[in-house]
């Protein structure tokens, strides 16, 4: 008899990321903050940021700050480049960037959400990350959870003052 492993659930609150193997599942709750993962199949290793905010003005020498997009992104890059994970060997995907008060918010601050969004997804591109697939904006927040076991991702995304408005979706990997 095959005895189940032991999974540890990790919590990502704004400005952190993960990185870890097949024995983590990783959840956060996001509005207009974003979150990427990575997975590496063959290897059942992933990566999850929880980033605030597009892009950071880091002076040069300066160290990445996971609460920035692009920071965030090297940071797991490295983590996973420290496990022998090459970006191109993993497959990415993208959620959040939502407004969460749509009804109440007008002009600039109301736009973070997609920049967050634009910002990842460029970022990935740029990198020859395959993006498998997204769950963007809308209005409301998501919660994620993250098998780096499997690679599934599950998003529930709950529109503003509605506290179970919407089913879990399944995101496989492709």
């Amino acid at each position: 008899m095959q005895r189940a492993q032991q999974v540890t659930d990790i919590f990502l609150l704004p400005g952190q990321y993960f990185v870890g193997g097949e024995g983590h599942r990783v959840r956060t709750v996001l509005g207009s903050c974003v979150s990427i993962t990575l997975w590496h199949a063959p290897r059942r290793i992933g990566a999850m940021s929880h980033f605030v905010l597009p892009a950071s003005e880091r002076a040069a020498g300066g160290q990445p700050n996971p609460h920035y997009g692009a920071d965030a992104l090297e940071l797991m890059l490295r983590d996973l480049a420290a496990l022998g994970v090459a970006p191109s060997e993993c497959q990415a995907k993208v959620f959040g960037g939502a407004s969460m008060f749509a009804h109440r918010l007008r002009g600039n601050s109301q736009d973070i959400g997609r920049r967050n969004g634009a910002q990842a997804l460029r970022l990935l591109r740029e990198r020859g990350i395959v993006i498998a697939s997204e769950s963007l904006y809308g209005s409301g927040h998501r919660r994620i959870v993250f098998s780096m076991a499997s690679g599934d991702v599950w998003s529930h995304q709950v529109a503003p003052g509605d506290a179970c408005a919407t089913a879990w979706q399944r995101r496989p990997p492709r």
